[in-house]
This record gives structure tokens, sequence and C-alpha cells, in this order.
């Protein structure tokens, strides 16, 4: 059956002949869920996302994400909740940290409020999100980088 994802073209038609053809199950999550992946692990994902946004020919696989921290800020309001999001950026070059903060930092100012933005709507509360980018030389081939970044 021909379709297009670019213009929608028959994409309804296709997800109505692939669903006939599912069994029936019980629902497995509830309605509010949408993965099994931790919240952490989303938001990582989430500001990986941000970074490579633009860059993926420069830095295709030199970038690993990790939330350091995630707190709901104390004293808040109950109808106004704020998460504090502390994240490392890494990368494994000097020149790959240059490309992700940009000229005075403005590419990763834009980085963080892309992904803060998306974090928000997850989340369904205000977050400040705090991006530190920092250099882990070679950390793709080095056993304990990789371990602790969560590899």
């Amino acid at each position: 059956m021909p379709c297009s994802a670019t213009t929608g073209a028959q994409v309804d038609e296709v997800a109505g002949v692939l669903t006939a053809y599912l069994p029936v199950s019980p629902q497995l999550y509830p309605d509010d869920v949408l993965t099994d992946e931790p919240t952490v692990v989303m938001v990582a994902e989430l500001v990986r996302e941000a970074a490579l946004e633009g860059v993926r020919d420069e830095l295709p696989h030199s970038l690993a994400v990790v939330v350091e921290e995630m707190v709901p800020r104390p004293n808040r309001p109950e109808h106004s909740p704020m998460t504090d999001v502390r994240v490392s950026v890494f990368v494994e070059r000097p020149s790959q940290k240059a490309i992700i903060l940009g000229k005075g930092g403005s590419r990763l100012r834009d980085v963080g409020s892309r992904a803060r933005t998306d974090i928000e709507k997850m989340l369904g509360h205000r977050v400040y999100l705090d991006l530190h980018v920092k250099v882990a030389k070679d950390w793709q081939r080095d056993p304990k980088h990789l371990q602790r970044l969560g590899f």
C-alpha cells in the first residue's frame, strides 16, 4: 500500500491495515503512561536531542548526557510546582565543547531553551534547567567513563 509520511497520504489507511493484524490484548499500561523508561532517562534524551539538532554530522555519537540531579524546588505552592534539573553534557574533545557552546554560549542557551520546553511538556510543570558541558577525553573507549555515563 503506497503511503507518504511526509505528506500524510494514506497513513491512516496503513495504520488501519496493520492494526487489523494485531492480536487483541488487555491494556498493558495506564492511559497516562507514555513509556516504561524512568523520567531521568527521558530528560537526558530530550537534552541530547536538542543538543544534536543541527550538528548531527559534527557530533554523531560523541555526545553523552547525564542527569546529575532532578529535585522538586522546595517551598513552592502546590498549584505551581517547579523542578530543578542539573544536567551534564559530555563530549570527547575541547573542539566539540566549542560546537555545543556556540559563540558566546548562544547555542547552549538555544539547546537549554528547547530542551526545557520539551521537559516542561513532559512533566506538566515549570523546570529550571542547569546545563553544563564537560570534556571527558575519549569517553567512548574508556570502560570507567562508559559505566559512569550509564552505558
